[in-house]
């Protein structure tokens, strides 16, 4: 769910490391290096980049606001593209009984056919709509703390590949355990108590293992 939503599904990070002077100048180039590209009329199966949270569609990161007090606000937009398997079939057997008219042969070899699929999924691509979906990210650069408004492992992984890229500042997601050693200045025994604990299974009452 995003940011503008009556329930939010959220992961927290914490980030380390600064991004130099000019500041602002430096994330909207940086935003900008990585925005996303559109695949309509593309043959790419996926694009994944930045855009902004009020114009998600049409990203312009010259002229969107993406300061709000000491927070950044943007979105991580990730576009796909599936064909159905039946319509794939249908183009496929189309595509090889043409090929076999036009060599005379009766069959075709694997890797004919495996060349021949990879050929009629790159034009259904390039005519297939990409469907996007938008993830909205709050970064407070002072505190050195992000929230993404989504749990979806891929759209998190995503995030964690591009921001890395993108700031060249790494992220670190807080669980309950990465915040206890991040945050809570254990000493080392205490950090080797940590790493032994083991998850508590709660169990409903009359309930059996």
């Amino acid at each position: 769910m995003g940011l503008l939503s009556a329930t939010l599904s959220l992961a927290r990070y914490r980030v380390d490391g600064r991004i130099p002077d000019p500041f602002m100048d430096n994330v909207r180039e940086r935003l900008k290096n990585f925005m996303i590209r559109e695949i309509d009329n593309d043959p790419a199966e996926k694009s994944s980049g930045w855009t902004c949270f009020e114009s998600p569609y049409e990203p312009d990161f010259d002229k969107a606001n993406l300061v709000f007090g000491t927070h950044l606000v943007f979105s991580l937009r990730i576009d796909k593209k599936q064909i159905p398997a039946k319509v794939l079939n249908k183009h496929l057997h189309a595509a090889v009984a043409k090929r076999l008219t036009q060599t005379g042969r009766n069959s075709l070899t694997r890797n004919e056919k495996q060349e021949l699929r990879d050929e009629v999924a790159r034009r259904l691509y390039v005519r297939i709509p990409a469907t996007p979906n938008t993830y909205e990210v709050v970064w407070n650069y002072e505190g050195g703390s992000l929230w993404f408004f989504s749990t979806q492992k891929a759209a998190n992984e995503e995030l964690e590949s591009l921001f890395s890229k993108t700031f060249r500042l790494s992220i670190i997601r807080l669980f309950p355990y990465t915040e206890a050693d991040l945050t809570c200045g254990l000493t080392d025994d205490q950090k080797d108590l940590l790493q032994q604990l083991q998850p508590t299974v709660f169990k409903k009452e009359g309930t059996h293992a």
